[in-house]
Parts: structure tokens; C-alpha cells; sequence
């Protein structure tokens, strides 16, 4: 035997041949080396784990090494026996890794030994908290699946047989010794009636439902409402606090579990009258008829239970039935119709085909102290009658809408004169359509007048009017100026004189220029108070014709409005009298009339009309035209001065009178020859003569 190494990781070992007749002589060797090496020498491998140390000492190697064997050998199985035991049985970790050596490397692949007295002697691949059941054989399952090992291996749920085959001293430390049945750690709740296997009835996800068991398949079949009884209501201990019974039970007939409520007055059996679909369902062949009696039963009553009326099966009894309440008591309305004429009586509403509905309708509410009218008609009961079972209350207050309707305006009408009355502006008819008229409005803070009493009520009363950040309409205005529902389209041109005020205080706001007849009134605008006042034709022109919106703006400027002419009005005469760039319409009209025009002919041109030219129209000379932006324009500056431009060659002789006038040189005047003062689009004419013949 070799060592090669002096450690329990380094160390290893070859058995080589001997012959059999040394073998005595070499053990003798062996124990005298072993007598004669002083104690500080070792030739172990290392020490043995704290479970072994019991085997200490180099006698003690011969108890797990077995030797003469060509390969290594160990006695693991000699002292573990519940190792053996599994693996016999096929059963258990061991066999399901399928050890196929137990007696060689198998063992000592998983347990090493010689590491030292605290050396773990169980190797767990990968770790004890990861370590795969199913190899033991028993799969975790639904919930064993999340318990902890020490929950399950305990010493109190080990088989008495095998843990006395375990070796191990501290038996909370060891997996071996649990049995796969469900008796050793679960209580027997049945005490050995059903046997030992519980999972024909129970699983492991809950152990209660059972759901495993088929009550068909025993002497006793569930069928009707037997189906939903809990087991333990048949399944009775014996005695107080004992085991559910579950084995020689009495069913042979119903009186073994119910009582009969008849107590004897019927000598059939139950089972020839009533089902096991209910107890109140009777079968056909049931022979009593109960319509020879005083009371047949119709409705609703065929289908009560006899022990509903016959109380504790006493059918001798003779039973009231004159009026509903001689049987349904208490009253469930609580004497609510009792000062009706029928002192409440049920039939007043009700029939025996069914509580409800109600026969209590539009028709029989008018023979209450509140008749239905207009849409109170379609309303449903439940409506103004809350449901609350037997404490519904029928006798509800109506003296005022708000008893039952909500206030839909906020409390906006709770002070004098209203104080809160629905019925001053609605009708039952129609909630919407209000009854309040331009002849109320006008005893209202706010009289509607003018073009206001044609203005539809939600133009006015609408939701966000009046500060109001809610959906609830408002009708009460503390601002009831214009400007609190008109905007201000002047944009505060005109504030100084909306904020002059009245006789009585408030301020004028828009009527200081318009009327609630019409907007477009502006009759107490005065103009004539203005820089402008409005004269002649002026007077005819609409305001927007002068007051236009700034280029870039859609707002109408008011002040600031040019007072040229030329401002506003479009030159007819295409610069020919311009001075400056613009033309000077004042200086030949006026704003009473256009036409005629004011200009002196006689001192501003070279041609003073006289004589027979006074009385000419303009438009005899001024003929020659050119057309601007599609219309004609009259040229003056070019008039012809010359008598035969306009009168033509053969005039004749001139009167004495009109020489002066034939020749204007002689009179000191000087010709035109040339375009006067000319804009450049005139002075580009030709400037021949043209004939106006």
C-alpha cells in the first residue's frame, strides 16, 4: 500500500497484489510500524469529520476501508443501513441517481471524509435551498411546494421502522425516515374509516374541497338539493367533539336525517310526495287538492310550501284568510295605508300572481292627496319612493318641489318674492319652458325693452355668465351695465362718456350712443359736439363709411379720424389740381353739394367765361377724357382755348363785342400753348389741337 501526499485532497492510494501467504506476516508489520512510529507521525489521510470521530485511530481504518480489493472499496453501507434499505427498495434519492458502485466512488463523490473534524460530510449540488425533489422520487407539489425542508423533515413524522436504522445522533438533521403516505404527516381526520389514501378524495392545492370524491359512486347518491349540502351536515360525529362519521349510516328513508314536520298526520312516506329537488316541490301524483278547499290556491300561493300557512305541520288547524294580512304579518309598509278606505288591505295593490307589480297606478294615485299630472305621469315609482325593502316610505312630502326636486338654480331665487316657488315660472307639464314672461321680467331688476324683449332667455342666461365658474345657469346679475353681456366694440374709445351717469347714479355705458330699440340707432352720439360736426351731405353718410378698421386691425377706429377731404375721398380729377401730392378738394367744393362746384373760372384760368360762354356747362369744353382704374376722367388742363377748336373754321365775322375775347393777346392775357401744372400721366397727352366737333 502506497500513499503518495499528506493531505485528504492529495492523497491516494494503490491496493497492489500480495500473495496469500504473506498476508498474516504483513499485518503483523503493519501494527509493529505502526507500535514502534512515535505518536507525532501521521500516516492518515487527515482527520475524520466530527460524525466519524468515533473511528479515529489507525486501528479503527479497517471499519470503513475494506482491503485485499483491486479497486477501492468502502463499508458505507455496513453502518448506514437506511441507505441499504433504500436502495434495495429501489426507493428513495440513492436509487433514483442510480448508484451503480454504493461500495466505491458512488459514496465518496458526495461525502469525503479526512477534511477535518467540521467538514460537512454532505456535499449539495448546487445548494440545499436549490436542490431538485424530484430526483428523491416524491415531487413537491401544490402546497408542499413552498414549504421549507424543516417543515416536512421532522423526527416526529419518521417511520418508527426506519429511524431506528439511522445513525445520525441529531435525527432534526437528517432527510431519511419520511414516508410518502399523507397519514404519518397529516392528522386522520376520518380516524381510519376511509383508509390511508387520501389523495383518492383531497390534492395538494386544498385539502378541504375534496373535489377528488364522487359521491355517485357510493350506496348513496346526491341528487337535487342534496348536491349542495356541506358534507358535515349528514357527516355528524357520534358523539360531541368526535371523528365525522362516514361508514354505516342510516338513509334508507328521509326521517333518518329530517324530522318529519308533519309529525305523523301523513302515513306515506316523503319520497311519495316531495323530491329531492325541494322540499315545496310536490310531485304530480301529489292527491290533495287544495281548490276544494275554502281557499284554492292560485298565484304565487301554489308554490308556498305547506308549512308555510299549516305552521309545524298541524293541518287540523283551521286558518284565517279573509284578508292578506291575516297571514303576512307584519305589515311591511308599517301602517303607512292605513287611513285608506280599506285600511290598507294589500289587495288594494297587490294580486297572488306576483308582488309585483304594483296595481297602484296613475289612475288610483289620483285618489291621493298629490294626483300625477304632466310628466309626473311617466315618472317611476322608485322614484319618488326610494326602494329600501320594508322600510320604502310611501307617504312622502310634496308640499313644495324642492321636497323632492332638486334646486336647479343654487338658491338664486330663495329671497322675496319667490322664496324658492317652482310653480312661479314651471308647470308639471314641462320643466324646460319656462312660464316666466317679458310682462314678469319686467318686474324684475332688469325690464326687457327694445330689441332685449325678442332675445331668446339663453342668451343671456347661459353657463359662465355672472363670475359663475359652475354649470348652474345664472338669473341673478349684480352687473347689469351693457358691457356685463355686450362686449366692448370700441375696445374703450369711448369709457369717458360711458362712465357719465344718469339721474339716478348709474352709469350710461353704451346708451350714451345707442338705444335698446336698435344698435345700429346711434341718435345720441351728437357729432356736432365733435371736431367734425357732420354738414350738407356728410350728414346722409354712414359711420362706417368714415370710420373703417386701421389697416392690420379688425376694430373700427373712432377718434383720430382724419378730417380731409383727401383723407377719405378718392381724387376725381387724377392729380391735376394736386398741390403738395394731394388735391385740395375744398377749393372747389363744399361738403353742402359736389356739384356744382365752387371754382372761379374767371380769376384761376387764362379763359375767363363771359358773354356767351357764361352760361356753357363744363362738360361743352371739357370733353377730352382718359381712362383711370376703368373709369373716364375729364381733362381740364388741355381745354381747347382757341374759338375755332370748338366752333370750327367757318364762324364768320366776329361782333365787336367779342374781339376781346377771339384774340386774348390783345387783352393783355397770354395763350396756352403749353400743359399747365400737369401731373405726369396728363402731361403725356398729345398736345395738337383735337377736334370736339
Amino acid at each position: 500500500m502506497y500513499f503518495n501526499g499528506p493531505t485528504a485532497k492529495s492523497a491516494s492510494f494503490r491496493i497492489c497484489p500480495i500473495r496469500p501467504l504473506a498476508i498474516p506476516l504483513s499485518i503483523f508489520f503493519i501494527l509493529v510500524f505502526f507500535a514502534c512510529v512515535p505518536a507525532r507521525a501521521q500516516i492518515s489521510p487527515g482527520p475524520l469529520a466530527k460524525a466519524h470521530q468515533s473511528l479515529s485511530g489507525t486501528i479503527q481504518c479497517a471499519s470503513c476501508h475494506q482491503f485485499g480489493t483491486s479497486t477501492p472499496t468502502f463499508k458505507c453501507l455496513d453502518c448506514h443501513k437506511e441507505v441499504a434499505q433504500r436502495l434495495a427498495a429501489k426507493h428513495g434519492y440513492h436509487a433514483q441517481i442510480q448508484m451503480k458502485n454504493p461500495n466505491g466512488k458512488d459514496c465518496v463523490r458526495c461525502h469525503l471524509d479526512h477534511n477535518g473534524v467540521d467538514f460537512g460530510l454532505i456535499h449539495w449540488e448546487p445548494s440545499q435551498k436549490q436542490f431538485d425533489h424530484r430526483l428523491t422520487g416524491y415531487i413537491l407539489e401544490g402546497k408542499h411546494a413552498g414549504l421549507a425542508c424543516e417543515k416536512c423533515h421532522l423526527p416526529a413524522y419518521m417511520v418508527s421502522e426506519e429511524r431506528a436504522l439511522i445513525k445520525m445522533k441529531d435525527l432534526s438533521k437528517s432527510f431519511f425516515g419520511l414516508s410518502q403516505n399523507c397519514v404519518p404527516c397529516h392528522k386522520d381526520v376520518h380516524k381510519g374509516q376511509l383508509g390511508d389514501k387520501c389523495l383518492q378524495c383531497h390534492n395538494y392545492v386544498d385539502w378541504k374541497a375534496a373535489k377528488q370524491f364522487d359521491h355517485s359512486k357510493t350506496r348513496y347518491p346526491l341528487t337535487g338539493l342534496h348536491i349542495k349540502v356541506e358534507c358535515e351536515k349528514c357527516h355528524k360525529p357520534d358523539v360531541p367533539g368526535g371523528p365525522a362519521r362516514y361508514r354505516d349510516m342510516k338513509f334508507q328513508a328521509c326521517i333518518d336525517c329530517h324530522i318529519d314536520p308533519h309529525k305523523g298526520s301523513f302515513k306515506q312516506r316523503c319520497e311519495e310526495c316531495h323530491t329531492t329537488e325541494g322540499w315545496k316541490k310536490l310531485l304530480p301524483r301529489f292527491e290533495f287538492d287544495h281548490s276544494k278547499t275554502k281557499y284554492p290556491l292560485l298565484g304565487k300561493h301554489a308554490m308556498v310550501g305547506c308549512a308555510e300557512c299549516h305552521l309545524k305541520g298541524d293541518f287540523k288547524r283551521v286558518l284565517p284568510f279573509g284578508n292578506c294580512n291575516d297571514c303576512h304579518k307584519p305589515d311591511p309598509h308599517k301602517g303607512q295605508f292605513e287611513a285608506r278606505p280599506k285600511k290598507g288591505e294589500c289587495a288594494e295593490c297587490h294580486t297572488v300572481d306576483g308582488w309585483k307589480p304594483s296595481l297602484f297606478g296613475v289612475k288610483e294615485h289620483d285618489t291621493s292627496k298629490y294626483p300625477l299630472k304632466g310628466k309626473h305621469v311617466k315618472v317611476e315609482c322608485d322614484k319618488c319612493h326610494l326602494p329600501a325593502g320594508k322600510d320604502t316610505i310611501y307617504k312622502v312630502k310634496f308640499a313644495a318641489c324642492t321636497d323632492c326636486h332638486k334646486d336647479a338654480h343654487d338658491g338664486q331665487f330663495k329671497a322675496a318674492p319667490y322664496r324658492d316657488k317652482c310653480e312661479d315660472c314651471h308647470t308639471v307639464l314641462d320643466f324646460h319652458r319656462s312660464t316666466f314672461t317679458i310682462a314678469k321680467h319686467r318686474k324684475a331688476r332688469f325690464a326687457l325693452t327694445g330689441a332685449h324683449a325678442a332675445v331668446p332667455c339663453s342668451d343671456c342666461h347661459k353657463v359662465g355668465a355672472a363670475g359663475r365658474t359652475d354649470k348652474i345657469l345664472p338669473f341673478h346679475f349684480e352687473d347689469r351695465t351693457c358691457t356685463a353681456c355686450h362686449e366692448d366694440v370700441h375696445h374703450g374709445e369711448f369709457k369717458e362718456r360711458m362712465a357719465r351717469r344718469r339721474a339716478d347714479g348709474t352709469p350710461q355705458g353704451c346708451e350714451a350712443c345707442h338705444n335698446v330699440r336698435s344698435w345700429a340707432d346711434v341718435n345720441g352720439f351728437d357729432h356736432s359736439k365733435t371736431k367734425f360736426p357732420l354738414l350738407g351731405a356728410h350728414r346722409a353718410v354712414k359711420c362706417g363709411d368714415c370710420h373703417k378698421a386701421p389697416v392690420g386691425k379688425k376694430e373700427i377706429q373712432f377718434k383720430d379720424t382724419s378730417q380731409v377731404c383727401e383723407d377719405c375721398h378718392k381724387d376725381a380729377h387724377d392729380g391735376q389740381f394736386a398741390k403738395a401730392g394731394k388735391t385740395p378738394c375744398a377749393d372747389c367744393h363744399d361738403s353742402q353739394r359736389w356739384v356744382p362746384s365752387t371754382f372761379n373760372h374767371d380769376t384761376r384760368t387764362h379763359f375767363p367765361l363771359q358773354g356767351g360762354h357764361a352760361g356753357v356747362a363744363c362738360d361743352k369744353c371739357h370733353k377730352q377724357t382718359r381712362t383711370v382704374d376703368a373709369k373716364p376722367v375729364i381733362i381740364y388742363k388741355q381745354a381747347p382755348s382757341k374759338c375755332t377748336d370748338c366752333h370750327g373754321p367757318n364762324i364768320g365775322p366776329l361782333k365787336s363785342s367779342l374781339l376781346q375775347y377771339a384774340n386774348p393777346a390783345a387783352s393783355g392775357r397770354t395763350l396756352l400753348t403749353e400743359p399747365l401744372n400737369l401731373f405726369p400721366t396728363l402731361a403725356a397727352l398729345p398736345s395738337q389741337p383735337m377736334d370736339f366737333a
